[in-house]
């Protein structure tokens, strides 16, 4: 297989560049083809209307303990000059003791892209508990930056797919445009509900969770067994 660049790491041979080039070209072909599902997402025709102009509750992580939140409508998300709306459902429940630590770990990393993320589109966490247990948890975890709503008082959930008829709690991410035409449903992650390939698990926000991706680089991968957790010993 031909050289695709002119760099030589030290000490490689023949066969490592070989099997070097071989994954490189599948590289390539990723890029392109995640290049390519990106443009077809893009493209979507534009999907339903909401049900109604949902009205969460929304406070930051700092407010003092016993202070209120304010409500927040769906349509007052959506800041002038952006017209994208990502609203990630954090697992966390009203009756749970704390929110899920799968959606915790990708939390911990899109708090510090959020200020990047603002730049270009509207983001919000939504999550089913009362917005003090979501403040609380996110003081936790030093969420400083993540738009935090509670739909402990609305349908939001159990509409997108966020809750099992049951009260299960569901970590879709729904994407939301606005228009003249009003509000409508542009994209959510269903690859949630769809069957996971034999020996994985459900994956669908593996694009935005760097986590998963700095394991991918390594010998030892993801392993098997191995969960983020809330915290290490």
């Amino acid at each position: 297989m031909g050289a695709l660049h002119e760099k030589r790491f030290p000490g490689e041979d023949d066969s490592y560049r070989n099997a070097r080039n071989e994954l490189l070209n599948a590289e390539i072909a990723l890029r392109k083809q995640i290049e390519d599902v990106a443009a077809m997402r893009r493209s979507l025709p534009t999907g339903g209307t909401p049900p109604t102009d949902y009205v969460f509750e929304e406070g930051p992580a700092d407010l003092a303990a016993g202070d209120q939140g304010s409500p927040v409508k769906l349509s007052e998300l959506f800041a002038d000059g952006k017209n994208s709306l990502v609203l990630y459902s954090l697992m966390y429940g009203p009756d749970a003791d704390g929110a899920c630590p799968m959606c915790t770990a990708l939390l911990d990393s899109l708090n510090g892209s959020a200020p990047h993320i603002s730049q270009r589109v509207n983001m919000a966490i939504v999550a089913k508990a009362p917005l003090a247990k979501i403040r609380d948890w996110a003081r936790t975890r030093g969420w400083n930056n993540l738009r935090l709503l509670s739909s402990n008082g609305n349908s939001y959930n159990s509409d997108y797919f966020a809750e099992t008829p049951d009260g299960a709690q569901l970590p879709p991410c729904n994407v939301f445009v606005k228009s003249a035409d009003g509000i409508r449903h542009s994209y959510a992650t269903e690859l949630l509900f769809t069957a996971a390939e034999p020996g994985q698990h459900f994956r669908h926000m593996d694009l935005a969770w760097p986590l998963w991706a700095m394991f991918d680089l390594t010998p030892e991968g993801r392993g098997e067994n191995w969960f983020p957790g809330t915290s290490y010993a």
